[in-house]
């Protein structure tokens, strides 16, 4: 599998048209992480069914989050998208969230050329209000069953937000 790190980064932040490798599709219990030591998608751990992911989620390139992953992606798509493909994707927010104590932010993104949409979403508020319920829901209580953990949706920012935590992870990535 090739290097995503070495190929791609993180796009044209300041027009808010990123790069996104997939790592979890919609609807999946598994676990699924970039190992960037052996550039290579590897599953960590299967969750419980009942906290299967709401939204696809990745990763953007060349980035690097307080926690010291690279930056998260909620992707929202009307359909699962497949483990190990790449996106261009719009910044339409950020969620910033905090896990066991570290900050692990996540960017919500949407395809750059929707179509089946007509790119009808463009921010935050476009979306409807039960799936922000729902991904708030699982990514506050995802650990719920787990013996050690804690989770806290802290709030949910605008695109301006959205690309000034990207170029914070893309300032860290450099320094790595």
């Amino acid at each position: 599998m090739a290097d995503f790190n070495k190929i791609l980064d993180a796009g044209d932040v300041d027009n808010g048209i990123i790069n996104v490798v997939i790592e979890i599709p919609e609807g999946s219990a598994h676990k699924i992480e970039w190992d960037r030591k052996n550039a290579v998608m590897k599953l960590d751990r299967v969750e419980p069914q009942i906290f299967a992911k709401p939204t696809n989620y990745g990763f953007i390139p060349q980035t690097l989050d307080e926690d010291g992953d690279e930056l998260d992606a909620l992707i929202i798509t009307r359909t699962p998208l497949p483990t190990g493909i790449y996106m261009e994707a719009r910044v339409i927010g950020v969620m910033k969230f905090v896990d066991d104590g570290e900050v692990d932010d996540k960017i919500v993104v949407v395809p750059a050329d929707d179509r089946d949409t007509g790119n009808a979403i463009q921010t935050l508020t476009d979306l409807p209000a039960q799936l922000i319920k729902q991904i708030e829901f699982h990514f506050n209580h995802y650990k719920d069953l787990k013996k050690a953990g804690t989770t806290k949706v802290e709030h949910w920012g605008d695109i301006e937000e959205a690309k000034q935590v990207i170029r914070e992870s893309q300032e860290r990535w450099k320094k790595q």
